[in-house]
């Protein structure tokens, strides 16, 4: 079942007897367990709400089979358990053993399940198995993947109309490119724009660029565009800022890595009159950046890149063996593209 379509069946105040919901769209995720917990009505710690993860997982059977003592049904909530996920070859014995034993007792009791409990699966993550598939049949299974620039703009849009605020489409454009594409990043950056722009207001493209956060990888975008144009000062800028808010320096050197070699493959592609899509293996909601590699492409040569690339590489094996300091090497590597 889509996310939209789970949102709309809770909405109409219809609870199903076993769910699995899974995926890196987390803020939704957890909007759906809240209608779920509302529509379950009153919950009571111990009694008619239990909460499983994976150091009481043996406890599930048991937790389903006891009463809940004065209430019509129980819920239990089973997070991040591993039942679902592909297990190392160190445990998975007792694993693919416990996730027998609850696949068959819920396959033989899905019946009485129906009637006495509400079981809501959550994994980071899961592997196709004999579980995963008696979940599907027999309950509601949801990935929550992360939206689409499409969807996140027509959330972000709705949520503006509820408060009679005006916003058009390429406005939530530059909000997604500056802060992200992760829901409550987004939600929050709205409501502090909402509330800025105030009602009959209408959020603009400078309140976004004045107000919104900009996440750590548009801040690589703008320290690359400050390189390509050869202002090597706001580069520095951006470094000692990102650096000043605690952005872990290795995390620094590998990101701009992984991104100076989309850039340098964006590069490959229009020479070489190639589809780049395919080639920078983005993520559905990220093919929105194609045109902002293309464009920073443009700024090096080719040679320039793989350059880049190469000194790199270098610095995080001279940093490792500590024959350098991996500040002074970033520094070096942006000063000699003046």
């Amino acid at each position: 079942m889509t996310v939209d379509n789970l949102e709309k069946y809770l909405k109409q105040g219809k609870l199903n007897s076993i769910y699995l919901f899974y995926g890196e769209e987390l803020y939704l995720l957890e909007n759906a367990v809240k209608k779920i917990k509302k529509l379950f009505g009153e919950l009571v710690l111990g009694i008619n709400y239990i909460q499983i993860d994976e150091t009481n997982i043996d406890n599930l059977i048991s937790d389903i089979e006891t009463p809940a003592f004065g209430f019509e049904k129980k819920l239990i909530i089973i997070k991040n358990s591993g039942l679902l996920k592909k297990e190392r070859k160190s445990n998975s014995k007792a694993s693919n053993e416990l996730q027998k034993k609850i696949s068959e007792y819920i396959k033989q009791n899905i019946e009485t399940i129906k009637n006495t409990v509400v079981l809501v699966f959550i994994e980071e993550d899961i592997s196709k198995c004999e579980l995963q598939k008696i979940l599907e049949e027999n309950g509601i299974v949801c990935n929550f993947e992360r939206l689409k620039p499409i969807d996140i703009k027509r959330r972000l849009k709705a949520i503006c109309n509820a408060y009679e605020v005006n916003v058009d489409e390429r406005t939530l454009d530059l909000l997604i490119e500056t802060s992200g594409t992760n829901m409550q990043n987004l939600i929050n950056e709205i409501r502090k724009l909402i509330e800025y722009s105030g009602k009959g207001g209408t959020i603009t493209k400078e309140s976004v660029q004045k107000l919104a956060i900009k996440e750590f990888e548009a801040r690589i975008f703008d320290l690359t565009d400050e390189l390509g144009k050869k202002d090597i000062s706001k580069a520095m800028e951006i470094l000692k800022e990102l650096i000043y808010n605690k952005e872990p320096i290795q995390k620094i050197l590998i990101t701009l890595y992984n991104h100076f070699k989309k850039v340098y493959l964006s590069k490959l592609c229009i020479e070489r009159n190639r589809d780049i899509l395919p080639v920078l293996n983005l993520k559905p909601n990220q093919t929105f950046l194609v045109s902002k590699y293309k464009r920073q492409a443009g700024y090096f040569k080719t040679d320039e890149l793989r350059k880049i690339l190469d000194e790199l590489i270098k610095l995080d094996n001279n940093y490792k063996s500590g024959l350098i300091d991996i500040n002074i090497g970033l520094e070096a590597i942006l000063c000699a593209y003046i």
